[in-house]
This record gives structure tokens, C-alpha cells and sequence, in this order.
């Protein structure tokens, strides 16, 4: 079984690769996913949580780049 990557795309959706499954809230599985999926990150889809390339449209921008994440606080 290959690893989940995910990967912000500049100014655009996030690529899903290695065989996720998305769900909804009852945990029942969208049908049709293939490798890789593409995630909604702008909130503009009308196909969400898929990317509908509405991103385009409504000048998206947001060039990620990688850092370093504080700790997590520690759980009570």
C-alpha cells in the first residue's frame, strides 16, 4: 500500500495521492474518487470538498511554502 501525500498546489486545490478515500460525516465514501484527488482549498467549489477549478475564477491566491509548526499544546 503506497503512503497518503498531500500537497498544496500554488494557488490552487490540494493534490491527494496514494489511495485516500473521501468521506462525508457519516464516514460513507464519495464513489468515482480516482489518484490523485484534488481538494477544494479556496472555498469557492460548488463541487466541494472536490476542486472545481473555481480557484481560477476567483483569483485564488496562496503560494504555500513548507515551515516549521510549533508543538502542539498538550491535551488536559
Amino acid at each position: 500500500m503506497a503512503d497518503v501525500s498531500i500537497r498544496a498546489l500554488k494557488n490552487g486545490p490540494y493534490e491527494v495521492t496514494g489511495g485516500a478515500k473521501v468521506t462525508d460525516q457519516k464516514r460513507n465514501e464519495y464513489t468515482g474518487q480516482g489518484d490523485p484527488i484534488y481538494l477544494c482549498r479556496c472555498g469557492q467549489s460548488a463541487n466541494k470538498p472536490f476542486c472545481d477549478g473555481s480557484h481560477k475564477i476567483h483569483n485564488f491566491s496562496d503560494a504555500v511554502t513548507a515551515r516549521d509548526l510549533p508543538a502542539p499544546e498538550p491535551k488536559p
